[in-house]
């Protein structure tokens, strides 16, 4: 296995711009991840991986396109994140097909990419057919997407469409599309009818779009006490995706 100990190493710096650029991400259908547990669930999930990085003793038999040995500042320097593990890797954007959903979460504007990473994390463990991002949404490809989300990026199907596309697209699912929103026309959401649905949830500070909220057949709300600050949005999600499998 091949040493690499500078910086200027091509190698080095393709990986540390796949962590820093989500253009570059796109550009090259790859994206970074980090840590053992994440390259196990990538292993274990059919998942395709391209180069990794060693700083200390490799795993065996790593289908891999290269594997390199680099010291753990070296590491530390292609890695974006704060805490680096002794290993990053990069792994191949996988295209889902339209797969049938019978039910499904929409995410509009979630910006902070660990929050979007812990939904995906929750809707996966919560066995939704479908994650739909419209709107300006964190990358779904961001190190700290992909960390929060704990492998669920190898395994949970995601739709991401512009908002003009979203209602075609629950047509074709036969869903229909409610919204969470603080109005006093929400229906509670412990009596909702949540059979062959979609759920939209928007960002923790603005809520969702006007344009999405007039794509909904009707309002949800999470009963809460009076004067409580709205929910961080994973955790709002969390709820409405326990309701959803009811």
């Amino acid at each position: 296995m091949e040493t690499l100990t500078s910086r200027k190493n091509e190698t080095v710096r393709r990986l540390r711009l796949l962590g820093a650029d989500k253009a570059y991400r796109r550009e090259q259908g790859e994206y970074l991840c980090d840590g053992r547990k994440l390259l196990t669930e990538a292993l274990q999930h059919g998942a395709e991986i391209g180069t990794v990085l060693w700083a200390s003793e490799p795993l065996a038999d790593v289908p891999a396109a290269a594997q390199v040995r680099v010291p753990q500042e070296l590491l530390d320097y292609a890695s974006p994140m704060k805490h680096p593990a002794d290993v990053v890797f990069t792994v191949r954007i996988k295209e889902w097909p339209e797969l049938p959903a019978d039910r499904a979460l929409v995410l509009e504007t979630i910006q902070d990419p660990g929050n979007l990473g812990t939904i995906l994390r929750t809707a996966n463990a919560l066995g939704m057919d479908a994650v739909v991002l419209t709107g300006d949404c964190a990358d779904l490809y961001h190190p700290k997407t992909v960390r929060a989300a704990m492998g669920a990026l190898f395994r949970q199907n995601v739709v991401e469409l512009p908002r003009e596309a979203l209602r075609p697209w629950l047509d074709r699912q036969g869903l229909k599309l409610y919204g969470a929103a603080l109005s006093p026309t929400a229906k509670d959401l412990r009596t909702a009818e949540l059979r062959r649905c979609a759920v939209a949830i928007g960002s923790e500070g603005q809520g969702l779009s006007a344009e999405l909220l007039a794509q909904c057949d009707g309002e949800l709300i999470i009963p809460m006490r009076p004067g409580c600050e709205s929910l961080n949005a994973a955790i709002a999600a969390a709820i409405i995706l326990w309701e959803l499998t009811k």
